[in-house]
């Protein structure tokens, strides 16, 4: 876990899952390009988060791989536990790039969690929306990404806006899947959407 926190007790954390492999056993080192793109983005928007009162942590996942799921969510529901054990129960905002966006909506039933921002996510149909009851959802995707599917990030969030508090797409326009180009502007919709989804949470509403 890496942890960027604010000074003092924060008021919420926006825990972040960096994507992955379909499959793979691999190790996730520093050399991780999936974990470097996010503690970049990490390290990008913590100014920010700061300023709102908010913590960002980063998990780690133990292996690479989807490999099925339940192992990664493991990982993000150990991630969430410790949040509670460091911070008590603040709100949480869980920020998943591509595959890590599958693993937020797999965990968003955690009672700490207030909604969930995918950036280029990996939903299929196969992805339950259940779990986002009560909760709400922003997915940002770009029409030129060639690893996840646009079409279905529209589909699942028309699923979600059944069950979610609120759901939304934002589209990025002709812009790809690592989010390297327009890196200002992936950043600026991730802690922009992060932070919305708590402020309700963080003004006690």
């Amino acid at each position: 876990m890496t942890r960027f926190d604010a000074p003092g007790a924060p008021g919420a954390v926006i825990l972040m899952l960096h994507g992955g492999k379909p499959r793979s056993r691999d190790l996730v080192g520093n050399r991780s390009a999936s974990w470097q793109r996010s503690a970049w983005m990490a390290r990008s928007i913590q100014d920010r988060a700061h300023d709102a009162g908010t913590s960002v942590w980063l998990l780690r996942y133990a292996q690479r791989g989807w490999n099925g799921g339940s192992d990664r969510t493991d990982d993000a529901r150990w991630a969430l536990d410790a949040i509670r054990e460091a911070h008590g129960d603040v709100p949480v905002v869980l920020l998943g790039h591509s595959m890590g966006a599958r693993v937020a909506v797999r965990v968003a039933d955690d009672p700490s969690v207030v909604g969930v921002v995918g950036l280029a996510p990996w939903w299929s149909f196969e992805d339950p929306v259940d779990r986002l009851a009560g909760r709400s959802l922003v997915a940002a995707h770009g029409r030129r990404d060639r690893i996840t599917s646009f079409v279905h990030t529209r589909r699942f969030v028309e699923r979600a806006r059944l069950v979610a508090a609120s759901a939304e797409l934002i589209d990025m326009g002709m812009l790809g899947h690592y989010m390297l180009g327009r890196a200002d502007r992936w950043n600026d919709v991730a802690i922009d959407s992060s932070l919305r989804l708590l402020a309700p949470a963080l003004r006690g509403d």
